[in-house]
């Protein structure tokens, strides 16, 4: 499963202007298929009770693979949007652009004794999965790991957060910009 979701996604990946562009396979619905079920395939026997995804991508692909692995979703807003409720907040370390996002959890989306998993398009610092990760901890949820279409981590990085992914940025054809 995981080579056909490789192939497939390596097929409708673009570069645009210089930017990543996987909104392609969001577009074709056996691709679409073929990498939510390799990125929850990374997981499935790893007893993930909830799933995990940041606004906005990983919304999408986070609760595709909470319903292909058959547990819950728990959405991560950034910024200021309308999330009613208790809710954790985390400043992220500067990501790739050197930017800090504001990361919002809902204080109830994860129980004691949960183990999430975080689901999301592509990982570069880790930054948004360690603040994520962090308020997974402080709900009492045990972290599982995270599931990407592209890694782009360093080793360390990896290790630490227990990526896996379709691809990793090497595999990646060069960018034209």
């Amino acid at each position: 499963m995981m080579s056909h979701a490789r192939r497939l996604a390596l097929e409708r990946f673009r570069w645009i202007g210089g930017h990543a562009d996987v909104w392609q396979i969001f577009r074709d619905p056996g691709a679409l298929a073929a990498v939510v079920g390799g990125l929850a395939e990374s997981f499935r026997d790893d007893g993930v009770t909830a799933v995990c995804g940041i606004e906005s991508r990983g919304f999408l692909l986070g609760a595709a693979v909470a319903v292909e692995l058959g547990v819950g979703f728990a959405a991560v807003r950034k910024g200021e949007g309308i999330f009613p409720g208790e809710k954790l907040t985390r400043r992220s370390d500067p990501d790739y652009r050197d930017t800090r996002q504001e990361l919002r959890l809902q204080r109830g989306a994860v129980g004691p004794g949960d183990r999430m998993l975080l689901v999301d398009d592509w990982i570069e610092t880790g930054s948004q999965a360690s603040a994520v990760r962090s308020m997974v901890e402080q709900c009492g949820g045990h972290w599982v790991g995270c599931t990407v279409i592209v890694d782009q981590t360093t080793p360390a990085c990896r290790a630490d957060l227990g990526v896996r992914s379709i691809l990793t940025a090497a595999d990646l054809p060069a960018s034209e910009g």
